[in-house]
């Protein structure tokens, strides 16, 4: 079962504040003890959305729209991606998240699991999924 532990953004984090030295260590430990378990399958922080986009679909046309955005609480200021045996173990490890921006500030983490494959059904569309996915581990 994989899930995302998501790191919702803030006024801060919108504006490039960088973490402090404090948090960058107890984030890498953090991950240090994902990896060790095995179950760290990836992690990284996020630009602000003012160096980014986003792509709206309306009426069979798309248009870019440039960031910044504007409702800091709806935007993702990083992500860990983890790989475990049971939404139990999720919790566990969400548990643990070091207090995302820093212990006397306020934040948010989010987790929520992926899809996998097999819970999408089976078809051509899926096996073509499944054909980038083995391509990918080689």
């Amino acid at each position: 079962m994989r899930f995302i532990i998501l790191v919702k953004a803030t006024e801060k984090s919108e504006a490039g504040v960088l973490p402090e030295d404090a948090l960058i260590g107890a984030m890498a430990t953090y991950h240090e003890e994902l990896a060790k378990a095995g179950v760290l399958l990836d992690a990284n922080g996020l630009q602000p959305s003012a160096k980014g986009w986003r792509v709206r679909y309306e009426g069979g046309r798309r248009s870019v729209v440039e960031g910044p955005f504007a409702d800091t609480k709806e935007l993702v200021a990083g992500y860990t991606l983890i790989q475990v045996r049971s939404r139990e173990e999720a919790i566990e490890w969400a548990r643990r998240f070091p207090s995302p921006m820093g212990e006397h500030e306020s934040g948010e983490i989010e987790v929520r699991q992926l899809f996998e494959l097999d819970e999408l059904g089976s078809g051509e569309p899926i096996e073509r999924f499944r054909e980038l996915e083995a391509a990918r581990r080689v």
